[in-house]
């Protein structure tokens, strides 16, 4: 069940919501638990056990971190060490042993008989929420949640578990023991969830087939593959920014706050400025507890490059569990993170880049990682770099062609309109009732616009859930 299915908006968010307006202050956090748990359980029962599993081990580990003396850090370190663990297990088995039976056929050995591990939807989420609360009541930011009710809330909230945000114990903590649903939230809530909708089915998921179409061309020429790596572009931040937008619109509707998880990104004038703007939940965990711990860039350019390597290569690691495509992506972004570094650290040296061309660089820089994480394996990463540098020819092929009917331009024109909209309406601060009404109206038109696409085309998956 995901947010874009029949399913979810005509009969679990209905029921639930109506559930929930009914049930006294006191219950509702267990409703919101109860709910959330069948809500997982529907991919796969046997994974919500291992979810409800690391859930118990999480409480218990925040109380053990709390109330251990002498060997706190000893025991942060194996409660760590065991989520990551886990994590490590159901998400790198696969592409590791894959990679070593590979290199042992390429010796002249038989492959290795592995039966492939499926990855459980949200674990990877869960797992970053977790080290989050047990680092937290570490360094003695707020005491351990003595209610297992509440914070097992937290940790399975239906409403962001399976992509994001990642949300902090600490952003929600207060609300999760007095909240109310006001009608300003639910509608507020209901606006942002309507305006998510929209982004999915109406952009990302028209768009999806000619972004399949590209990445599968045996030799995409320059104006195929540059049409799709700005289809996947375009694909990818609506598609996950859109479910980041139906996840704070849900929080809304039952009372919560959960942060902002983009910014337009694709107005950002450098690369450490996307990342600002860009899956800002993960990019500001990442900072506060991998990029400080390691020193930050306080010890010299050589240990700040260092560190942000690495943790751009592990942020590249987290979000892939079938290609090492995201690990060199992660890695590219690291050592653009340390130019755009560099480049300060010499002031007057290296003048700025004019804004126009600083937009244009980093948005360029940008799309070619995305052929990079959009790519299966390294030869079609490859076959596709190849094509956006006009190697393999520069007509549009017959096959995008047929493809290229009015709905996906559509999609493409009110997907690149979206996208600049946030410039456009930075200027215009006093709007006129005649806008104010488009953004009232607008929203609920893409809604019921959407509803009877995905009544007429079926569901599409979040791209997020396989991260």
């Amino acid at each position: 069940m995901v947010f874009a299915s029949l399913e979810f908006l005509a009969v679990f968010l209905p029921a639930f919501l109506l559930l929930y307006a009914l049930t006294p202050a006191r219950a509702k956090n267990t409703l919101l638990l109860l709910s959330s748990w069948l809500f997982y359980g529907w991919w796969s029962p046997l994974f919500l056990l291992l979810f409800i599993a690391l859930t118990a081990l999480a409480w218990c580990g925040g109380l053990l971190v709390e109330r251990a003396q002498q060997r706190r850090k000893a025991v942060l370190v194996a409660l760590i060490a065991l989520n990551l663990g886990v994590l490590a297990w159901f998400k790198y088995a696969n592409i590791v042993v894959e990679t070593f039976s590979a290199a042992i056929v390429h010796a002249g050995a038989m492959p290795l008989a592995w039966q492939r591990i499926a990855l459980p939807i949200g674990l990877s989420f869960t797992v970053l929420q977790a080290i989050s609360y047990f680092v937290d009541i570490y360094r003695g930011r707020f005491p351990a949640e003595r209610r297992p009710i509440d914070f097992a809330t937290y940790l399975a909230m239906f409403g962001h578990l399976v992509a994001g945000p990642i949300i902090r114990y600490d952003w929600i903590r207060q609300r999760l023991a007095h909240r109310s649903m006001r009608w300003s939230g639910f509608a507020r809530g209901a606006r942002r969830f309507m305006i998510g909708m929209a982004m999915k089915v109406l952009v990302a998921d028209t768009l999806a087939p000619v972004v399949d179409q590209v990445f599968a061309s045996a030799e995409p020429s320059f104006i195929d593959a540059w049409l799709g790596c700005l289809a996947y572009t375009l694909q990818l931040f609506f598609d996950f920014a859109g479910y980041s937008a139906m996840a704070i619109g849900i929080g809304a509707m039952l009372g919560f706050r959960f942060p902002e998880n983009f910014n337009a990104p694709y107005l950002a004038r450098n690369v450490a400025e996307f990342w600002r703007r860009w899956h800002i939940s993960l990019s500001s965990w990442l900072r506060d507890y991998l990029y400080v711990p390691l020193g930050g860039s306080r010890q010299g350019n050589g240990r700040t490059v260092t560190n942000l390597m690495l943790t751009m290569g592990i942020g590249g690691l987290w979000h892939g569990a079938d290609s090492w495509n995201f690990l060199y992506w992660g890695l590219a972004h690291g050592a653009a993170l340390s130019v755009v570094h560099l480049w300060r650290q010499r002031g007057p040296y290296l003048p700025s880049l004019p804004s126009p061309v600083a937009h244009a660089a980093t948005l360029l820089f940008v799309m070619l990682g995305w052929t990079l994480f959009r790519s299966p394996d390294l030869a079609t990463a490859g076959r596709m770099l190849g094509g956006q540098f006009g190697l393999q020819g520069l007509g549009l092929g017959a096959a995008l062609s047929n493809m290229l009917r009015v709905p996906v331009l559509l999609a493409y024109a009110l997907g690149i309109a979206w996208v600049i909209a946030p410039a456009v309406v930075a200027r215009r601060r006093h709007a006129g009732a005649a806008f104010a009404l488009a953004a009232s109206l607008l929203p609920i038109a893409g809604f019921v616009l959407a509803m009877a696409l995905v009544a007429s085309r079926g569901t599409v998956p979040f791209l997020y859930f396989q991260f």
